[in-house]
């Protein structure tokens, strides 16, 4: 086994503290990945937080990881000492059924593994990136291009495929698109879509952060709160992703969608929504979900994000910060991704 130094909470309450816990031993198939950087993700919150159900304490979260392979494993083939990979919300799933079969491990209906707090195939609970080395089946892993640093290709194996998928997925050139939120999610959505070739338009309570959303792409930022808002902007959108994970009005937001307009929801508000069939039967249009996605889609979006310039806007912070940061992140403090500097954290002799 490897030992490795992690951050880690004991209960809801305890502050994180530095501990050491053992990884497993490579398996055939297994690289262990010296963690650079590691993404915090609102759903890191909702998890330690007890927000989402009780979680398995000691726990160590984070599922927004960029690193370098030191080891790789005796049957191990796509990946070599020293290079640059990444690694997301899944760590295994069965690879049999016809999800995997079909590259959506995100969908497995056996067996699948999240990145921590979730059973492993052993019986042990996953622990995720607030560390300084994790081991994972290659397959699980992505390589991360040259020209994407550590800190700001972390956030994309959680926000940037969480945003691609379904902009991948509903949006053609020219498509009226409009992101809903411009947070960590929605800054991502911005530039994905507008790459993709959209017409974006970012909606906000506000106009405060109209320039910046049109440094990353977008043509407009609207604000919601202006009188007669969904009057004037009814039938507007062929597609609106909607990033927020808090209450809105759904059936005033597909108002906004043009005849078959889809709205994608990756924003997970803690309340159920209130929703209207007749919002949706009227100009036959479709509200769906969306689910990080599969491994070999998320290899395509940091190509993708390579390729077009495409990067998280992120705010380094120090391991001894993320309780702070973390208040930070609920109160809307930080833009866009906070992401922890793990190379600062004691490698175990």
């Amino acid at each position: 086994m490897t030992a490795v130094t992690v951050l880690q909470k004991t209960s809801v309450d305890a502050p994180f503290t530095q501990a050491v816990i053992n990884r497993r031993e490579l398996r055939d198939d297994d690289i262990f990945i010296d963690i650079q950087a590691a993404g915090i993700c609102h759903s890191d919150i909702h998890t330690i937080r007890n927000e989402w159900g009780e979680a398995h304490f000691p726990l160590t979260v984070g599922h927004e990881i960029a690193g370098i392979v030191t080891q790789v494993g005796d049957k191990v083939t796509k990946y070599r000492v020293g290079d640059r990979v990444g690694v997301g919300c899944l760590v295994n799933s069965c690879r049999e059924c016809q999800p995997c079969r079909e590259d959506e491990e995100q969908n497995c209906e056996r067996h699948k593994v999240g990145t921590y707090n979730s059973r492993d195939i052993d019986d042990t609970i996953t622990q995720g990136g607030y560390a300084t080395g994790i081991v994972v089946p290659e397959h699980f892993a992505c390589r991360i291009p040259d020209s994407l640093s550590f800190e700001h290709a972390a956030p994309l194996l959680c926000a940037g495929i969480t945003t691609y998928q379904p902009l991948k997925r509903w949006v053609k050139a020219g498509d009226k698109v409009a992101v809903l939120g411009l947070g960590g999610l929605g800054h991502m959505g911005v530039q994905i879509a507008a790459a993709l070739g959209a017409d974006v338009t970012v909606l906000s309570r506000t106009t405060a952060k109209a320039d910046l959303a049109q440094e990353l792409g977008a043509r407009q930022l609207l604000a919601t709160s202006e009188e007669d808002f969904f009057d004037r902007h009814r039938g507007e959108f062929d597609v609106i992703l909607n990033t927020i994970s808090a209450d809105i009005d759904v059936d005033r937001y597909l108002s906004l969608l043009t005849r078959h307009g889809v709205m994608a929801v990756v924003g997970l508000p803690p309340e159920a929504q209130p929703l209207h069939f007749g919002a949706l039967i009227g100009g036959a249009k479709v509200l769906t979900g969306s689910n990080i996605g599969g491994i070999k889609q998320t290899q395509e979006m940091l190509d993708f994000c390579a390729e077009h310039g495409i990067y998280a806007r992120t705010e380094l912070i120090n391991p001894d910060q993320v309780d702070e940061t973390y208040d930070r992140v609920v109160a809307g403090d930080v833009h866009f991704r906070a992401v922890i500097d793990t190379t600062k954290l004691p490698r175990p002799e």
